[in-house]
């Protein structure tokens, strides 16, 4: 969680549903989001916002079925999801990545914990009741490479109701700001076995199993235990705020139930029909589980790299092409906040009443990446310039990293070198990392994934009416860029983004698909072309921007050359109707 001042502080987060959505990719996308969604709502924070990361070996049916359960989810909740990114590569075809982000604001004087308090008061599990669906969701699937038992696994899947899960984010609001509830907790990855563990650390919990409302007969204690079905809840109450409890939940039409007790015994005590059938310190389940150093064997990174193909055909490559008949299929505008839709670097999102904004991007490493430090700092870098293309100052960053099985020396080198690649270059921007997740075992066959650290960054805009929109005819076009591998200056070229914003009519990261894919993408956002002199590629962090030619000066001297103007109908001796039949088909 990040304070933004005015008494209004942003949580966010990005997490992993990379097995299930391999095995279902419906499903396993759609629940992604609710899981997301969940996490948000469990700080007493509002989601106004969903970006996905995705990374298949191609468009095909298991992208297009991940695509419609996102869109599924997050349409019928009512969160608009306004970003993220697609990534095709032949090393995602038998372990895809599906990363979910999931913006939300809430006062800052109203943060919510999570830890259980006060011996004696109750253990309350509202929402969706408990089945048998997701059971081993975390341990088959998680924790597990892939192979060819994979449909086997398709019960290890929850399903998703996003209709339950809408009721379930309003009635946690309720209850937070009537003051209802001491803590509160998402029900997720081993249901609550995780959940009540994580609440138990500090004081205890007696949990009484037969009381977890059920939605299927004959259901062993340790079934409900790490069942991990959807749209749940976990919330510590004070007795004599059980009724206001009972009653909002019953409004609401969600099951509710005080399934156990906060102790001073410091363990987590599972009962069934009177008898003891768990008892550890709750401790050893977090702070104080076995930790271990990993054998780590570094071999050379090497990063692939696409031929320089005409533009119209690198254009209507997968990774080049228009995302606009992905992002068709979501509900952008939900919400009323979205002042800069998806398509280009960021989205922006109001901070109503008044004029500030977020701006918000999802950022992974660049196809055929396998330096890992490399890619963790260019999904940081990458990041945090598509938020200062739309105007914002970087705030604050969210990882996930998607790495294969650790146990293997060259492995465990990779995500520590990614680590250390994300520090770096938080630190040269000088914002932290407040939250993440980490995804292993991402391999199939013994085949791992490459290491791929997504980012998610958050920033403030001071005036979202002066957020770059498109170029204008008579626009000068000017290119922004640094040395490679110069982190100090990559952090000064993000800083100088967001503060020349305002004057700029457009700004656009050129990130890894080339210059020229860059200019094309920005004529053919703006509806006009430009005259361009095209200057070596750059080899660092670079920008697109277009100002009118009286505000040049206005940017002062350094770190930018004029490279054309804009006009007319063509671009770099290709006419934007070619252009965009390329890009959009």
């Amino acid at each position: 969680m990040i304070d933004l001042g005015d008494g209004e502080a942003v949580a966010f987060k990005v997490e992993s549903h990379n097995h299930p959505s391999a095995v279902e990719p419906f499903q396993g996308a759609a629940t992604g989001v609710g899981g997301i969604l969940r996490d948000i709502v469990a700080m007493g924070a509002r989601p106004i916002a969903l970006l996905d990361g995705l990374r298949f070996g191609e468009p095909d049916f298991h992208f297009e079925h991940a695509v419609a359960g996102i869109g599924h989810y997050g349409n019928s909740v009512g969160v608009p999801t306004v970003g993220g990114e697609a990534v095709f590569d032949e090393a995602y075809r038998d372990n895809c990545l599906v990363n979910a982000m999931c913006v939300g604001l809430l006062p800052s004087d109203r943060v919510q914990t999570s830890a259980a308090s006060g011996a004696g008061n109750l253990v309350v599990l509202f929402g969706a009741t408990t089945g048998r669906d997701g059971i081993g969701g975390a341990s088959v699937l998680a924790s597990q490479e892939l192979g060819e038992d994979d449909p086997d696994k398709r019960p290890t899947v929850q399903v998703g109701d996003p209709f339950t899960g809408k009721k379930l984010i309003e009635v946690s609001l309720e209850l937070v700001e009537r003051g209802l509830v001491e803590s509160l907790q998402d029900c997720g990855a081993a249901g609550l076995a995780s959940s009540l563990s994580e609440m138990a650390s500090e004081f205890g919990i007696d949990v009484q199993l037969d009381r977890v409302p059920l939605r299927e007969e004959g259901m062993e204690p340790w079934e409900i235990m790490i069942s991990e079905s959807q749209e749940r809840m976990v919330a510590v109450v004070r007795p004599g705020m059980l009724p206001g409890v009972e009653q909002i939940c019953t409004r609401w039409e969600l099951a509710c139930a005080v399934i156990g007790e906060v102790t001073d015994s410091r363990a987590l005590r599972c009962f069934h029909e009177g008898d003891v059938v768990g008892d550890v310190p709750a401790a050893f389940l977090t702070d104080e589980c076995p930790r271990y150093e990993l054998e780590r064997d570094r071999s050379p990174g090497a990063d692939a790299t696409e031929g320089q193909a005409p533009l119209p055909a690198r254009l209507s490559q997968p990774n080049h092409r228009s995302r606009a008949w992905i992002y068709r299929r979501y509900d952008h505008l939900v919400g009323s906040r979205t002042v800069r839709r998806p398509g280009l670097d960021a989205a922006v999102l109001r901070l109503r009443p008044g004029n500030r904004g977020l701006a918000v991007a999802l950022q992974g490493p660049p196809p055929g990446c396998r330096n890992a430090a490399a890619a963790g700092a260019f999904a940081v870098l990458g990041a945090a310039r598509n938020v200062a293309c739309a105007g914002g100052r970087p705030l604050g960053l969210t990882d996930c990293l998607n790495f294969g099985n650790p146990e293997k020396p060259a492995i465990a080198a990779e995500l520590a070198d990614a680590i250390e690649g994300i520090s770096q270059a938080a630190e040269a921007l000088g914002i932290p990392v407040v939250s993440g997740n980490v995804s292993l075992y991402n391999e199939t066959d013994g085949r791992p994934i490459p290491p791929t650290p997504v980012v998610g960054c958050v920033g403030l805009v001071e005036d979202v009416r002066s957020v770059p929109s498109r170029w204008r005819e008579g626009d000068v076009v000017l290119l922004a860029r640094v040395p490679a591998e110069e982190l100090a200056a990559e952090a000064a070229l993000v800083r100088f983004l967001w503060k020349a914003a305002p004057i700029l009519s457009l700004a656009h990261d050129v990130g890894d698909q080339g210059l020229e894919a860059t200019l094309a993408e920005a004529a053919l956002w703006s509806g006009i072309g430009a005259k361009i002199e095209l200057p070596d590629e750059p080899g660092g962090g670079a920008a697109v921007l277009a100002c009118a030619p009286d505000d040049v000066e206005l940017l002062g001297t350094k770190g930018f050359a004029r490279i054309g103007t804009v006009g007319g109908d063509a671009l770099l001796g290709h006419s934007l109707d070619e252009l965009r039949q390329a890009w959009t088909t």
